[in-house]
């Protein structure tokens, strides 16, 4: 299933090649596997019957929405993703789930989100959105999501004070240093930085209750790698 839209978030720098993606990704997000688990662990304690529907915001190549296919059998997923060239990723690793996926190329903020479901996750797209329209998507996604209902967001905060994010970002280009990463690869990566438009992680969890959600926190953290979570009542 193919969607578009009007007011496409800027994309140009993810419509590139995306072979080596997941294994840039791998490098350049430390603690990688502890930042996705936390997501699945999420999951499996805030919801119990395995016959969910999943919303995947920013879906990339598909890597998280494979995660939770995986752990949960008996669900089905819609992907949303902006980028024909990531789609096409995410189209190639999910088609052994067959017709329990349906992925959308679409810009999220700009199309209403299929409703109802029992979780909407996210992985490291949010942060690329200004922050009157970070608010207005936790709203939606409130709106979006079944009683009881639960939105995960993988993804990055800012310090809370410039000294810290200075702390956040030389801890970050140390790590990924020491991952091999090439020099032209950290040189992209540190462009595309640019674009971010990270948010306190305090006011991030104040936006979550101000959009309705009964319970918001954050369920695991490391610098600027942040993952909110949040429930319906």
């Amino acid at each position: 299933m193919r969607e578009h839209s009007q007011g496409r978030i800027a994309c140009s720098a993810f419509d590139n090649p995306v072979r080596h993606f997941d294994r840039l990704r791998r490098r350049l997000v430390p603690r990688f596997d502890d930042f996705f688990g936390s997501v699945l662990e999420l999951l499996e304690d805030n919801l119990f019957d395995e016959r969910l529907h999943f919303l995947d915001l920013g879906a990339g190549t598909g890597l998280l929405s494979e995660l939770v296919l995986d752990r949960f059998p008996q669900s089905t997923l819609t992907a949303v993703d902006v980028s024909d060239s990531m789609a096409e990723q995410a189209r190639l690793r999910l088609a052994r789930f067959t017709d329990r996926v349906r992925i959308h190329i679409a810009d999220y903020t700009r199309i209403p989100l299929p409703s109802p479901v029992d979780a909407v996750i996210s992985a490291l797209s949010i942060h690329h959105l200004p922050d009157d329209e970070k608010r207005n998507l936790f709203r939606r996604v409130f709106d979006a999501l079944q009683p009881g209902g639960l939105f995960i967001n993988a993804d990055q905060s800012l310090g809370p004070t410039p000294v810290a994010e200075q702390v956040y970002h030389a801890r970050w280009l140390a790590d990924v240093k020491a991952s091999a990463l090439a020099e032209t690869e950290l040189a992209t990566a540190l462009e595309r930085s640019t674009r971010d438009r990270n948010a306190p992680m305090g006011d991030q969890v104040t936006w979550l209750y101000e959009a309705g959600f009964a319970i918001a926190d954050v369920a695991w953290k490391r610098y600027r790698f942040t993952v909110f979570w949040a429930r319906k009542s």
